[in-house]
């Protein structure tokens, strides 16, 4: 009866480390996610917003002013920039939703093997108790 209560133990020490293992994978995952979208990604966003924002900005001023450019060309090169813009956004939306997505599956793997773990030691333990009523 020590033994199988050695045992019980050994497998619940086991499962304790393997839960904080869990728990800082899961903590390093929400950095990353961070990183991915968090404020480094935003300040990044907001510089090309502005150099976009400037170009087009300076694009109307000329063609207003100076004439520079025949009518069209102007707005043209703006819808463009613009259209680079969106597809730019769509795919760094992309990227951001591959990469949780695999965090996500690499979760729901481990989330499983630790369910197969505590069915393991749920029907070991009702065993160990059958065997002693």
């Amino acid at each position: 009866m020590d033994q199988e209560q050695d045992e019980l133990e050994k497998k619940k020490s086991k499962l304790i480390e393997e839960l904080e293992i869990f728990n800082s994978e899961r903590d390093r995952i929400r950095h990353l996610i961070g990183e991915i979208g968090g404020t480094k990604y935003s300040k990044k966003d907001n510089i090309i917003n502005l150099i976009f924002l400037g170009v087009i900005i300076t694009l109307f001023v000329l063609e207003q002013t100076t004439h520079f450019l025949p009518p069209m060309i102007s707005l043209e090169v703006s819808v463009l920039l613009v259209s680079i813009k969106i597809v730019w956004m769509i795919h760094s939306q992309h990227r951001y939703n591959h990469f949780v997505f695999w965090i996500l599956n690499s979760i729901e793997f481990r989330v499983n093997e630790l369910s197969s773990s505590v069915k393991e030691m749920a029907e070991s333990s009702e065993h160990i108790t059958s065997t002693d009523g």
